[in-house]
């Protein structure tokens, strides 16, 4: 038996789930996400309980159970408190500036890089290195911080480039002159 797929998830107030087949479309104060579960799973909300089912104990439903029930979690989540990731940038001259929908990168490169925002997800940048991004959609989050910090990866030797704020860079040492 899965014990995530078990748990009930109860709904905050102002929260509202609609169930449509395999779409459920959760709408709530910090806006509105919908998330697609899989066709052997089965959804019921009952007042302030919402529920996900397995049809049988085969391999595939139990396997399945655990993650349709994390995402309906997380998009009942993301419509009441929101998500955050931060991304700091180290490097001498890196630097970021937000302009509306658009994070202008300066990263060590002959170019300055221009990043638009996807919808959904907004951005506040504090003293030129600390991106903060929120939004209530958690993959389209990390989905929009791993395009960013692919724009400069951390580098081992300096430690320079774009890295989540909790990552650790493993440092390498580097060359030693023989004198």
């Amino acid at each position: 038996m899965s014990r995530i797929g078990q748990k009930p998830i109860t709904l905050p107030e102002k929260v509202k789930v609609n169930v449509q087949g395999q779409l459920i479309s959760v709408e709530g104060p910090k806006g509105k996400t919908s998330v697609k579960i899989p066709a052997l799973m089965a959804v019921k909300v009952e007042k302030n309980l919402v529920t996900v089912q397995r049809p049988d104990e085969s391999r595939q439903a139990r396997s399945l159970h655990g993650l349709s029930r994390t995402l309906v979690a997380n998009a009942i989540e993301g419509v009441t408190k929101g998500f955050e990731r931060v991304l700091d940038i180290s490097g001498v001259g890196f630097r970021a500036d937000l302009q509306g929908k658009v994070i202008n990168f300066a990263l060590g490169y002959s170019h300055p890089i221009a990043f638009p925002l996807p919808d959904g997800v907004t951005a506040e940048v504090e003293k030129q290195v600390k991106v903060t991004l929120r939004g209530s959609d958690k993959h389209m989050l990390g989905l929009t911080a791993a395009a960013i910090r692919k724009l400069r990866k951390p580098e081992p030797y300096k430690g320079k480039g774009i890295k989540y704020q909790e990552e650790t860079i493993r440092r390498k040492v580097g060359k030693t002159g023989a004198a």
